[in-house]
């Protein structure tokens, strides 16, 4: 008796969010990235319900997201605060985790990988572009960091490995090395480096695909290292 493969499960789970949630969500976020909201400064949900022109119910639903992501902490009958940007310290540690981590996943992608994956990691890699940032709209770089996200998150769930995946999910590491910088060429460059990665993961060529990733992070950690000089 041939017994089937476990499902996997998709790159990114659906959750139920309403749409002017979704909106204010970006828009702070891209306040965050952009530091129109600074480090530890506190965030007032009737001041932004104000601000922007909507109830506090998305507000609310919108903090709780970025509070997921790290960039937003919450005390005690103290509200919402922008969370403190990494440390010098606390960089380095990022970048030797995901050293470990993410090419390994690109390894057992290229390994494992399904041509419909393939397709959506192409998809994924699409959607970034140059022209996202062309207008120098804050929007356009939280949008980016976004789909860097999900790409990464995606190959680590190509690559079969539950634990993997889900370490990878928890670091939120874009949107931390996302706030250290909003230089264009950070992102013209990763476009590059993605390229390589999927290409390898494609052939089907796990040295190439695990050379291909560790080059994008020791690149990238060169790129955002810059912010602590």
């Amino acid at each position: 008796m041939t017994r089937k493969p476990p499902a996997r499960e998709p790159a990114t789970s659906p959750t139920l969010r309403s749409p002017i949630g979704e909106e204010v969500y970006k828009e702070l976020l891209s306040r965050i990235l952009s530091a129109q909201l600074r480090p530890e400064e506190r965030i007032t949900i009737d001041a932004v319900a104000r601000d922007l022109g909507v109830s506090q119910t998305p507000i609310r639903e919108a903090l709780h997201r970025l509070e997921a992501d790290g960039v937003v902490v919450r005390a005690h009958l103290a509200g919402y605060r922008v969370a403190p940007q990494m440390t010098s310290e606390q960089f380095e540690s990022l970048i030797e985790i995901r050293l470990l981590l993410e090419p390994a996943a690109a390894r057992r992608a290229a390994e494992r990988v399904r041509d419909e994956e393939v397709a959506q990691l192409r998809e994924l890699a699409t959607a970034m572009t140059p022209e996202m940032l062309g207008t120098g709209d804050s929007r356009g770089y939280a949008m980016f960091s976004q789909r860097d996200a999900a790409l990464h998150h995606a190959i680590a769930a190509a690559s079969g490995n539950g634990f993997i995946r889900d370490a990878v999910s928890r670091l939120h590491t874009h949107v931390h090395l996302f706030r250290l910088s909003d230089r264009a060429d950070i992102t013209q460059r990763a476009i590059v480096e993605h390229e390589a990665i999927l290409a390898a993961i494609a052939r089907r060529d796990p040295d190439e695909a695990a050379s291909a990733m560790r080059a994008h992070i020791e690149h990238s950690a060169e790129r955002f290292r810059r912010a602590f000089e």
